[in-house]
């Protein structure tokens, strides 16, 4: 009989747990797509020479937040130039990562940006993939239907394809970043929840966790929907949106024609609304979701509980764009976004309140293709360098739009709605 071990009696448990004290030269708060990220090439780059922590207050893997799923949209195409750098940066992480793992994690299936003739996110989609000499192609709606005929398309619509996109396995990337720490001699607790943190009178920081104590030179925060209850032990609160968002799986009869073979992933706007999908992978149904159209919750209020009204309005979608993909849903998913109140990423120091050696990252609900590359910045900063690939004014913590109390919230654009508005099964 193979009997399972509860947390309590699992060895390798009882060992990361007698980890949580002593001295560590950084520590890493949240172990999701960039904190995992971040392990790595905090591991790869100091190769030993550093102890270094991750602490994760759930399991590793755990579906509370915004890290886990089968697949994730990668692309080379952005139309923003801070992002458009950071995107060939980005898919050149995941490489190095799979050449050392000798696995694959990303698959290349190319990916569609669709939107009405006219649109000017398609001309802006067009003018940077000149500027960044991105491997695109601009083709009229017809065209792409003939292309991939799973698209019931006329020329209303037109699109961009992004021949360097594909999708990345979320669950895969995260454990394989993880992995790769431990083998180098990092440290990684879960269901080790950070309490409070303290500077002590010599530099350091206190870290009290339900595990034990311990102290550090440097602490990198990656702590996604949770990201103000750690800041706010060193008095900072960053503006934040937190949303419950779904994605849908559909099991359609037509396999064939959604692998990533034959089907890449697919941004398309329609009626003010985001729609994406991405090609079978793990999961063996087409993932279809909305962007940023969920109700505002916090880390520790969401429900698990899809929302009957987002379900419908994908099914709408799906019966008259995508009709092949309708069928049975295999998987109703929800994950949350920590939105900024202009969606970019906040990428910086507490500098600005006396903390110079605390990083903070928010992924801002669309980081998890940057997971690697991030990580590896973050790195960067954590040894006191230059991070390359970062625009550290663009993601800062002290731009106008997380300073200013006027700022128009871009998270109201997207609709999001008050949670005593959200519809529940």
């Amino acid at each position: 009989m193979i009997m399972s071990t509860g947390p309590q009696s699992d060895p390798w448990r009882v060992e990361a747990e007698r980890a949580v004290t002593g001295h560590y030269d950084v520590v890493v708060v949240g172990c999701g797509g960039v904190g995992s990220g971040t392990l790595y090439w905090l591991s790869r780059r100091t190769n030993g020479s550093k102890r270094i922590l991750g602490l994760e207050q759930f399991e590793l893997g755990h579906s509370r937040g915004g890290s886990q799923d089968y697949s994730r949209i990668v692309r080379r195409m952005y139309h923003v130039e801070p992002y458009a750098k950071l995107a060939a940066a980005s898919l050149e992480a995941w490489k190095e990562l799979e050449a050392e793992a000798k696995h694959q994690i990303v698959v290349n299936c190319g990916g569609l940006f669709i939107a009405d003739t006219g649109h000017p996110f398609i001309k802006a989609y067009i003018g940077s993939g000149k500027k960044f000499g991105i491997r695109c192609e601009h083709v009229t709606g017809s065209e792409l239907r003939r292309r991939y005929p799973q698209f019931e398309l006329d020329d209303d619509y037109e699109a961009v394809i992004d021949y360097e996109a594909g999708i990345v396995d979320a669950a895969q990337a995260n454990a394989v970043h993880v992995a790769l720490a431990r083998q180098r001699g990092a440290t990684v607790v879960d269901n080790c929840k950070v309490i409070r943190t303290r500077r002590l009178p010599s530099g350091m920081y206190e870290i009290e966790t339900s595990c034990g104590l311990v102290t550090c030179e440097k602490m990198i925060i990656t702590a996604g929907a949770w990201s103000n209850q750690v800041l706010g032990n060193f008095g900072v609160h960053v503006p934040l949106t937190v949303t419950q968002e779904q994605v849908q799986y559909y099991s359609t009869p037509h396999l064939q024609d959604f692998l990533p073979a034959s089907f890449p992933t697919w941004i398309m706007n329609f009626e003010e609304t985001s729609f994406y999908g991405c090609p079978m992978r793990g999961l063996m149904a087409t993932k279809i979701a909305i962007d940023a159209g969920g109700a505002a919750v916090t880390g520790d209020t969401r429900s698990f509980t899809p929302d009957r009204l987002n379900t419908a309005k994908c099914d709408r979608f799906v019966k008259k764009f995508l009709p092949k993909a309708y069928g049975p849903k295999a998987l109703v998913k929800t994950c949350l976004y920590t939105m900024p109140p202009d969606r970019n990423f906040v990428v910086d120091t507490l500098s600005g309140y006396g903390h110079s050696n605390v990083i903070i990252c928010i992924g801002a609900g669309h980081a998890f293709k940057f997971a690697g590359v991030l990580g590896k910045n973050l790195t960067e900063m954590a040894l006191d360098r230059q991070p390359v690939d970062i625009d550290r004014e663009f993601f800062s913590l002290y731009r106008k739009a997380l300073t200013d109390p006027n700022y128009p919230d871009m998270c109201r654009r997207f609709g999001i709605r008050p949670p005593e508005e959200q519809s529940k099964l």
